[in-house]
């Protein structure tokens, strides 16, 4: 959309089409949000894209990416208890590293308002796990609004912070990737601009805001009772709606996206069943639901991932002696991946068998469809990690072991590289590789880590292998930036999300930790990074080797905005004598071969870097000049 910043800071009502990270900056601030923080991570990144949009003069917020999701979440409550309204957000695995700070939230007294968004991800798009995020919101006391929409994103965040300000408690927006990358026509509502200088209200009065011994018991009753009055809430919460089909018999409790992949095959169902769909997932309203299931035989509980409803909702059945039949998961299939329409249509098909088409009808519709091949992940061409793993490779022994963090370069455990062997959370490469290396006599280890992951969460271990004397080597990914969630900038880069900050170098921040034998190579300099990795290995102790090459993919689009071309292609000459290399052990996707078993190169991949050239035995990969 033009001019989207400008559209999100009008204080006229509009209609647009928009992704739903987009939405909710305007969501922010209709609802007074001042305070913004985050990590960066799938599914969310793009809210600081629309952030980033709005006229520097008229945005009305203060963001910032933190180092982790941890502080992100401190500074938020600070912003919070200090009389503004503020919001954090982050993915879903973000929630372990904060969860020390946040199970505590809901003790505290938020005279401004807090909101949390979480960005679950049913499927594992892009995280390691499925975790559902629902368990932490019961552990903690919090409520959570669960949107099925763009559109019901924007309108469930302006409802949960007017919830919070109105309770002084943390409210938590549970997510989805569909929900944040779809796009919808929303209307927004218009607002009055906020002239208000940021709060600096803080009295300890206010609290107590110590946890400790005696003073816990009490706050945790409070936190109870503010839980209480948001079940009357939920109740009557606008999101709640009963689809009625008038059938006595089946009914169907969900929420969220798969409210709507239900609505998808609804009309192709041969019996309808009624359906309630709940706006908060925590606490659930109950006596909806139990109006709900005394005017039903069978009811299907239908949700994604955890059986967090079916659990309440049996205890429901149970405590008031509910005659009716509540189904909820069938076999281990049901706990895993997203509910899409297909699979909601399988579920209930084996719930009742006698819902859906003939499975005939639908084979018979599926081939129709275009068959979409699997693309794998893959590093980008010209991504200094590659080089990287193609060096580091020659320096282990076939049995030596390495570990994996998070990042681009967690992709080099695939083939042809298959470096990093173990994979757990971000930062954890450290650890693991202590852990590893004790009695490992016959074995070298080596961790990765990369750049932005090492102010998130890496130095704990660095600091724990110098205390402890643990015997491994950690190769540092330095490409200058968060690469994988969209570029943003961390503590090295010598600037934050507003402006230009000091420069945090790895190197000095490794010396005074203690770190003594510490090799810096540029990955394109890939015999000079074999050597450096075979001397650290050499070494009876921790060390580390800092890999470093600037990301490709960001460097080109920086040439491409300033209006400078990027280097032509390469090419293959005459010299080539079909060793593939290029393709078996560098693996950069710009090669291909045809048919008669020639290699070429897809000019609309290669970026003309040149760092294949050193690994053709032929000498055949050859620059071209540019004009």
């Amino acid at each position: 959309m033009k001019d989207i910043g400008k559209k999100l800071i009008s204080e006229n009502s509009f209609s647009a089409v928009m992704m739903g990270n987009h939405a909710l900056v305007r969501a922010f601030i209709e609802s007074g949000v001042r305070v913004l923080t985050s990590y960066p991570g799938s599914p969310t990144p793009e809210i600081t894209e629309a952030l980033n949009t709005l006229p520097k003069e008229e945005n009305p917020i203060y963001f910032e990416f933190s180092v982790n999701e941890k502080v992100a979440t401190e500074v938020a409550f600070g912003a919070s208890i200090n009389g503004n309204l503020s919001c954090v957000f982050f993915k879903s695995v973000g929630l372990n590293v904060a969860a020390d700070s946040f199970v505590q939230l809901s003790l505290m007294e938020l005279i401004g308002g807090m909101v949390i968004i979480l960005g679950d991800d049913p499927g594992a798009n892009s995280s390691q796990n499925e975790q559902d995020n629902r368990h932490f919101a019961l552990m903690s006391y919090i409520p959570v609004f669960e949107p099925d929409s763009p559109s019901e994103a924007y309108a469930m965040f302006k409802e949960a912070a007017k919830l919070s300000q109105e309770n002084r408690m943390p409210v938590i927006l549970r997510l989805s990737t569909h929900i944040c990358h779809a796009k919808e026509r929303i209307d927004f509502e218009s607002y009055q601009k906020n002239t208000l200088a940021y709060k600096t209200e803080f009295n300890p009065d206010n609290g107590p805001y110590i946890p400790i011994t005696s003073l816990v018991f009490p706050l945790k009753r409070k936190a109870l009772q503010k839980l209480t009055s948001v079940k009357k809430y939920s109740e009557n919460n606008p999101f709640n709606k009963i689809i009625n089909h008038f059938n006595n018999q089946r009914g169907i409790i969900c929420s969220g996206l798969t409210y709507l992949s239900l609505m998808d095959i609804m009309p192709d169902l041969n019996q309808k069943p009624d359906v309630l769909k709940m706006g908060l997932c925590y606490p659930i309203p109950e006596s909806l639901i139990i109006d709900f299931l005394n005017k039903h035989q069978e009811v299907k509980i239908l949700e994604e991932l955890d059986d967090i409803y079916e659990t309440q909702i049996k205890a429901i059945a149970y405590d008031h002696q509910l005659k009716v039949r509540i189904i909820g998961k069938n076999d281990l299939t049901d706990w895993e991946n997203e509910y899409t329409p297909d699979k909601v249509l399988e579920i209930l098909t084996k719930t009742w068998p006698d819902i859906s088409h003939p499975k005939a009808d639908l084979e018979s519709q599926e081939k129709d469809l275009w068959p979409v091949k699997d693309r794998p992940a893959q590093l980008c061409p010209g991504c200094g990690h590659r080089s990287a793993f193609y060096a580091i490779k020659k320096a282990l022994n076939e049995n030596d072991i390495s570990v994996a963090d998070i990042g681009c370069h967690t992709l080099g455990f695939l083939p042809p590289y298959q470096i990093g062997q173990v994979l757990l959370c971000m930062g954890h490469s450290n650890g693991t590789a202590a852990g590893l290396s004790l009695f490992n006599t016959q074995r070298k280890v080596i961790s990765f880590l990369g750049d932005s992951t090492f102010f998130h969460a890496g130095i704990p271990g660095i600091i724990n292998a110098i205390f402890n004397k643990h015997k491994h080597t950690l190769i540092i990914m330095e490409n200058g930036t968060t690469a994988m969630t969209g570029h943003q900038e961390h503590p090295a880069t010598g600037k934050n999300f507003n402006e230009i900050t000091e420069k945090i170098p790895l190197r000095q921040v490794l010396e005074g930790l203690g770190v003594t034998h510490i090799w810096e190579v540029d990955t394109y300099q890939q015999d000079k990074l074999t050597l450096a990795v075979k001397e650290a290995l050499s070494e009876d102790m921790f060390n580390v080797v800092i890999a470093k090459h600037p990301c490709m993919l960001k460097f080109t689009r920086e040439l491409r905005r300033k209006g400078n071309s990027t280097p032509k292609p390469v090419k293959i000459g005459t010299k080539c004598n079909l060793s593939y290399k290029c393709l078996s052990e560098f693996a950069c996707p710009s090669y291909q071969i045809k048919e008669n078993g020639e290699v070429w190169v897809q000019t609309d991949l290669c970026i003309g870097d040149g760092s294949c050239k050193q690994t053709c035995p032929s000498l055949a990969i050859e620059s071209q000049i540019k004009e």
